[in-house]
């Protein structure tokens, strides 16, 4: 009966085309009969004809009660409801720099930074974060903006890279965080962002307001930094500026040392210079900003003068060409800008005065507070428009490098946007090098199909092409193919994959514009050449749903999803699930991918996730928080890492101020390689803390997950000395254990597991601390301890504590027993590749080599296999076949060890060109890898002898 519930979905017909990741409608089959599932689908027809952007329209629908038949009388009204046709879905254009053959862009970025001056370095580490934006790992791309700001020269740079770092942790996210507080990072710094200079050293640095902050004491508007200096009085002053019925009395030459116009004014041809009394009334200066200026002509200080007063000065500094005044003018207004309504109201008068560390000051107010600014129609009116663009130029504030990061903020936000668009046309006109260009052009393409103007998109795309961007001939196609010229776009796509190395968007996007046999032919060759595309995996999902063959549909699509999680396959895996009558795995996905992306809209934007989730509740059993946590630990006992995150999603539902709950939540993410979300748990476990111990830690946990191991440390211990709990002692042994541990410091860490253990904790934890125990046990050879450890977390259902054990019977030269206790892991988790490639190492060759082809069908995205395999072939002299299988993995995932490995054998085959090359795009990867450097610096050394 349950499948007669989307027998009737599959029956409603879109009527529009569907674009993006999300999934749409299946073409009409004949009605079903009433099933008990109606009230189900009669709660999705109601809430889609009341969202459907149809719903104005002439058309007569049935009233509610009609019977299920009948229904199918509603579906253009519903539009958006039910599975997808394999004829709507589209691969995503991606919005950054792809190349033909990354290895060598890396290698070329590598090779330029090394040998560029070092003030270059900057942007080219800035080219090299564009070039990381398209990969899974964050850190790459966090490292290279480092590597920029370390080596950044003027101030502008420094402000925008500095706020970009900041943004990428999201700390706007985190209560009582304030967007001018660096917490001690110099290179996140404000203050140390608007000295200009060279210093890379000083980015590992504590900044000054962390050593300690200068007390500033505010007055009504006045910063007193020492005692009021006096005027000049009548007996030392020799010349008076006269000013309405005020005159200020000054020295003569100390006012000529001011500029140049000053110095011929009061010393040369002009009448003034035989005055002692000069009329100034006329130049639109005050007698108070009159008497400042000569102040500051004998004192060089502005410290006491009130902020209108400076800004007076600075007016009369450009009048007058004083630049001391107008630098010291620029220098102590930034000082005073610290929020937005400081910068709201003196950027006009930066601006206009052309005082390039004021207006720095205010622009880093509104970067720091991204993205919320972006929502701010009176901030964007710097930004946006031409004009705005060239005021800032006319400053030295308008770069590629500012729009930039303002347009992936946007794109962010609200890719359709119009802000979107203005922002990303300056960034094109700021664009000078080749890779600007590029980008810039590329993205504007893809923001215009995003816009449905596919001839604007078409003429950007073709632009990015013609400056080398061979990608952009991808979205060039599609949108010739979104103007009715399939054919045209079909030979487009045949072109390129004869003009250049056939990789696997290639033969992906040209399969958009075939049929039948040729098109399933496209897809697999896309699959095999990069098995990371999801297209493949849904459109070939989709086709055999259309064929009524939903298991072989989900078994499809699981495919990918054992790898790589993402909200649009759950959501498609969620509608096969309802297809076959599975409600509970359809709410699993639902509330797994709402996990991923909370404001995630079904149905093309139709239906929140949520709402989805409240109409499959009544259709499941309803479990209370006990019966969450028994099934939470069921399925992180079997390794089942979405079931896990469902099971979270649903106890949070009913507690979501549960922090420890958002921490589980994090750590699960992370196994799924799911790093923004993850980052995203750990911040709401932060804000819904209710002890300080327990803020400190997951602070902790948010700074080592973006690279910073010591303050990850010094918060652990701050927690520790407020109260001792597991998670603090946790934090702190495995932020240590992260880096070569002699023995005396895996001592201390064994000690601080043990002190973990000793505190309350679930077992989900104790097992996790007992696993790692355990490993540090056997790296310092003590296997009977590390056994006991890994026995204690398996008896407490901590799964992978099985590979432990497996290790620790290998060492002991038990193999038979570390295969099957591997065995046992593989049939107990639902992930079970990793064990699959662990198990290869207790066999002989034959079994792993089936062990590990195994763990590639599983996960394509794991090294070891593909260098195994590789090695086998040179230890079988088929160097050719050895180098091609990296070559297959490298193409779709270009890991340093895989990187590293090919250049060894290129070396070992004379080819020392090609090992160079690898080299130097594996230390692209990581600059501090010492085999590969020695690799790499050996191999030159030949070339250099020939």
């Amino acid at each position: 009966m349950q499948h007669n519930i989307f027998t009737t979905m599959r029956s409603l017909k879109i009527m529009e085309g569907c674009k993006g990741t999300q999934v749409y409608a299946l073409n009409p089959s004949n009605p079903p009969p009433p099933g008990v599932g109606d009230k189900l689908l009669h709660h999705l027809q109601d809430h889609l004809r009341a969202n459907s952007i149809r719903s104005k329209s002439n058309r007569n629908y049935p009233p509610p009660n009609m019977t299920v038949p009948n229904v199918v009388v509603v579906s253009e009204s519903l539009l958006r409801c039910g599975l997808p046709g394999t004829d709507l879905l589209e691969p995503q254009i991606e919005p950054c720099l792809k190349y033909v053959d990354f290895v060598e862009a890396l290698a070329d970025v590598h090779r330029r930074i090394e040998s560029c001056d070092q003030f270059e370095k900057s942007r080219l580490y800035l080219e090299q974060c564009a070039m990381f934006r398209g990969l899974a790992d964050l850190k790459l791309f966090r490292r290279s903006l480092r590597s920029a700001r370390q080596h950044a020269v003027d101030v502008h740079n420094k402000v925008v890279i500095a706020a970009w770092l900041r943004y990428e942790r999201r700390e706007d996210e985190l209560i009582g965080y304030s967007a001018m507080d660096c917490y001690g990072r110099n290179v996140e710094c404000p203050k140390a962002s608007l000295v200009s200079g060279y210093d890379p050293e000083s980015v590992y640095d504590s900044c000054d307001c962390y050593r300690g902050r200068r007390e500033d004491v505010e007055n009504d508007g006045v910063l007193i930094e020492g005692e009021e200096e006096c005027s000049t009085s009548e007996e030392d002053g020799d010349l008076s500026f006269c000013i309405g019925d005020d005159e200020i009395r000054c020295l003569r030459y100390k006012m000529a040392l001011l500029s140049r116009p000053f110095g011929a004014m009061l010393y040369g041809e002009f009448k003034e210079s035989r005055r002692e009394k000069i009329n100034f009334s006329q130049n639109g200066i005050s007698a108070d900003a009159m008497r400042a200026a000569e102040i500051f002509s004998r004192t060089k200080r502005l410290g006491w003068f009130n902020v209108h007063i400076v800004l007076e000065l600075l007016s009369l500094a450009n009048r007058f060409c004083c630049e001391e005044m107008k630098h010291a003018c620029d220098v102590h207004l930034a000082s005073l800008v610290s929020d937005m309504e400081d910068a709201m109201l003196l950027i006009e008068y930066g601006l206009e005065e052309t005082a390039y560390l004021l207006v720095a000051a205010c622009l880093q107010v509104f970067l720091r507070e991204l993205p919320s600014s972006i929502h701010n129609p009176n901030v964007m009116r710097f930004f946006c428009c031409s004009e705005a663009c060239e005021k800032l130029a006319t400053v030295g504030h308008a770069s590629f490098l500012l729009y930039y990061f303002l347009s992936q903020i946007a794109m962010e936000e609200d890719m359709k946007s119009n802000i979107t668009v203005m922002l990303l046309e300056r960034l094109q006109e700021c664009a000078v090098e080749v890779w600007e260009k590029q980008l810039a052009f590329h993205q504007l393409g893809v923001v215009m199909i995003e816009r449905k103007e596919y001839k604007d998109a078409q003429c950007w795309f073709e632009a990015a092409a013609e400056v080398g961007h061979i990608y952009s001939l991808v979205g060039f196609a599609r949108a010739k193919y979104k103007r009715g010229h399939k054919y045209s776009a079909y030979k487009q796509m045949n072109s390129l994959i004869s003009d250049y190395t056939p990789v696997g968007w290639m033969y992906q996007e040209r399969a958009m514009y075939c049929v039948g046999k040729e098109k399933m032919t496209d897809l697999k060759t896309a699959t095999e050449l990069d098995p990371t595309l999801s297209y493949p995996y849904k459109y070939r999902a989709v086709a055999l749903a259309e064929e009524k063959k939903i298991g072989a549909a989900i078994s499809e699509i699981n495919k990918i999803i054992g790898f790589k999680v993402t909200p649009d396959c759950l959501e498609l895996r969620a509608w096969f699930s309802i297809a076959q009558g599975d409600y509970d795995g359809a709410l699993r996905d639902v509330r797994a991918l709402l996990t991923l992306e909370p404001n995630y809209m079904m149905f093309h934007g139709k239906m929140h996730g949520d709402h989805l989730v409240e109409l499959l509740r009544p259709h499941v059993l309803q479990w209370s928080q006990a019966d969450c946590w028994m099934h939470l630990y069921d399925r992180w006992s079997s390794v089942d890492d979405i079931g896990s995150l469902s099971v979270v999603h649903h106890m949070l539902a009913n507690d979501p101020g549960r922090s420890l709950l958002r921490f589980r939540q994090s750590l699960l993410l992370l196994r799924l390689n799911c790093q923004k979300a993850a980052m995203r748990s750990l911040r709401l476990a932060r804000n819904h803390s209710s002890t300080e111990h327990e803020r400190l830690v997951y602070e902790g946990w948010i700074l080592y997950d973006t690279g910073h191991r010591e303050e990850a440390l010094a918060k652990a211990e701050e927690s520790i000395s407020i109260q001792r709990s597991f998670e603090a002692f946790f934090l702190k042994a495995y932020a240590l254990a992260d880096s070569s541990l002699d023995p005396k410091s895996s001592m201390y860490v064994i000690q601080l597991l043990e002190e973990a253990l000793r505190c309350p904790s679930d077992g989900l934890r104790k097992g996790q601390a007992l696993n790692n125990l355990g490993s540090v046990y056997v790296d310092c050879d003590k296997l009977d301890l590390a056994a006991d450890c890994y026995m204690s977390a398996l008896n407490i259902k901590h799964t992978r504590a099985h590979q432990g054990l497996a290790r620790v019977y290998h060492l002991k030269n038990q193999r038979k027993a570390a295969y099957d206790e591997m065995t046992k892991l593989i049939e107990k988790a639902q992930n079970n590749a990793s064990a699959y490639e662990k198990r290869s190492e207790y066999c002989d060759r034959d079994m792993a080599k089936s062990d590990l082809s195994m763990a590639t069908q599983l996960d394509p995205l794991r090294t070891y296999p593909y260098r195994y395999r590789a090695a086998v072939l040179m230890d079988d002299h088929k160097e050719a076949d050895a180098i091609s299988e990296l070559t297959r993995a490298i193409t779709f995932k270009p890991d340093l060890q895989l990187l590293h490995l090919r250049a060894a054998f290129h070396e070992s085959m004379g080819d020392y060109v090609s090992t160079i090359q690898d080299c130097e795009a594996a230390l692209c990867l990581d600059p501090n890898h010492s085999e590969t450097l020695e690799l790499y610096n050996k191999a030159k050394e030949r070339v250099n002898e020939h």
